[in-house]
């Protein structure tokens, strides 16, 4: 597919019932790329009609999530720094609770054309019709009893307030459209149910609302899950009803478990807002997703934004579904935390360690370069550098030996370790290279092997199987806590 010159419209239109999928979020990115490499727009559309579904407050969190990942739209609803909301662009109102009014002439409109009809029927009545459907292996579909009523029996019915649907009324033949993504689908119409367009309760259906809204706003293409696309021909229908050109639409993959299955919260985090509280960069978040199903090129993982919005391809979006595979996120995270200059990565780590709780020596930046090469997502660093901040550390004495080490064979290294920094000034603890140089030295004047001095060397000063290396401790700490860590092992032994 080649890239369009013609400027994109294009538009993410969550529903604010909870948090955001990461899957809508990789929607949203590719929407975002399109528009940005078209020089579009990129909108935000509020789908708030499904009023038992709402959640209060997650329309603001979706809209504050959007500001941490840096996705600027060019319409749609805005979030003042006061925390209420407003919205920019000429095709508003944004949210679709606002534009019941428009939904309701649409809905007329279909109803006089011959299109759509009033339904009467009651949910007790629907209930009956389906479970007899069920019993008899039939497909579940509303029998259109009242599609047979004379435009008197509706009147009447309407004059004695009766509550009613309106429900469009399926054609024979078949809807076709070409996915972006998957090339052409077809459905036969006979296999389409009369769908609900409009509620009693004066709020339009998902099917009527998206239609109506992508032709007023001018979308050029439609990009949602694949979990939609049996809903499309209800769409397509409806645009011919309407006499609207459709949209290009693209479904996407769905994201996957390990196990293959379909992701869900019952696996593990689902929602953008737990990775990012979790220490995820946005900026990692980002690049992961765009390549869950898509990469430009097979020799490259890391892209910046500006990448990705210029090399991405709907047409090269994989069909089969893409596994989230967390391991390879977490290695992305560690990449883009080692690419931060000094101050960048500082401001990262800082809010995740309360100076309060880190009141001792080292101080707390020395502390977070310390485990840079060890730290894949943020949430780690508390206990990657907990230890550090102990007044004492708690570990079994055998952690200290080394393989076939003796207690007597360990001791005698720390001690003589010991021996070695309190002869150092505090001026030559500064240089983590001066200082392993030194060191290594010494094990070679005494004979000793790297191994049997320099794990029990690191396990003193850390308590820990697995930490930063003895000379990078040995400073971070300075003279004083080093040799009282080695102090403390000694005691244990």
């Amino acid at each position: 597919m080649e890239k369009s010159h013609t400027p994109m419209r294009t538009r993410i239109a969550p529903s604010p019932t909870g948090y955001m999928h990461i899957g809508t979020l990789r929607t949203a990115l590719y929407s975002y790329f399109l528009a940005r490499q078209s020089n579009g727009q990129f909108i935000i559309r509020i789908e708030d009609t499904d009023r038992e579904r709402l959640v209060p407050g997650t329309l603001e969190s979706l809209l504050k999530t959007f500001q941490t990942l840096g996705l600027d739209h060019d319409e749609g609803p805005v979030l003042r720094s006061d925390g209420t909301l407003d919205e920019k662009g000429n095709c508003g109102p944004y949210i679709q609770s606002e534009r019941l009014s428009i939904y309701k002439k649409y809905a007329e409109e279909l109803m006089k054309a011959g299109h759509a009809y009033a339904c009467f029927c009651t949910e007790e009545r629907l209930t009956k019709m389906r479970e007899g459907q069920v019993a008899s292996k039939q497909p579940t579909k509303y029998d259109r009893l009242c599609v047979k009523l004379s435009p008197d029996e509706v009147q009447s019915k309407l004059k004695r307030g009766e509550s009613y649907v309106i429900r469009m009324k399926i054609p024979e033949g078949t809807s076709t459209f070409v996915d972006a993504i998957r090339g052409e689908i077809t459905f036969q119409n006979s296999e389409v149910d009369d769908q609900i367009i409009f509620k009693s309760d004066g709020y339009p259906t998902y099917h009527l609302a998206v239609v109506v809204d992508d032709h007023l706003m001018n979308i050029t293409h439609v990009l949602r899950g694949e979990e939609w696309i049996s809903s499309t021909p209800k769409q397509i229908i409806l645009h011919k009803m309407l006499g609207w050109d459709m949209q290009v639409y693209a479904h996407v993959p769905l994201i996957l478990n390990p196990d293959k299955t379909k992701l869900s919260k019952r696996k593990g985090d689902v929602s953008v807002e737990s990775y990012l509280k979790k220490g995820y960069l946005p900026q990692a978040l980002i690049n992961f997703l765009a390549l869950l199903g898509w990469n430009p090129t097979a020799d490259r993982e890391i892209f910046t934004r500006s990448e990705l919005v210029e090399l991405f391809d709907l047409s090269k979006v994989n069909r089969a579904g893409a596994v989230l595979n967390v391991e390879k996120l977490n290695w992305m995270n560690a990449q883009y935390l080692k690419m931060m200059t000094e101050e960048e990565y500082l401001r990262a780590c800082l809010p995740w360690l309360q100076p309060t709780t880190y009141n001792l020596q080292p101080d707390l930046d020395r502390a977070c370069f310390l485990v840079r090469d060890r730290v894949q997502v943020l949430s780690e660093l508390p206990q990657l550098v907990g230890f550090l901040f102990e007044p004492s550390l708690e570990y079994d004495p055998s952690l200290l030996l080394w393989k076939t080490q003796t207690r007597e064979e360990a001791k005698e290294r720390l001690t003589i370790a010991r021996e070695f920094l309190h002869g150092r000034s505090n001026g030559e603890f500064s240089s983590v290279q001066e200082l392993e140089k030194d060191i290594r030295a010494l094990i070679v004047e005494r004979g000793w092997s790297n191994g049997d001095t320099l794990w029990p060397l690191r396990i003193a000063l850390s308590g820990q199987k697995q930490s930063p290396g003895p000379f990078e401790l040995i400073v971070a700490y300075g003279k004083e806590r080093a040799i009282n860590r080695l102090d403390q092992a000694l005691a244990k032994l």
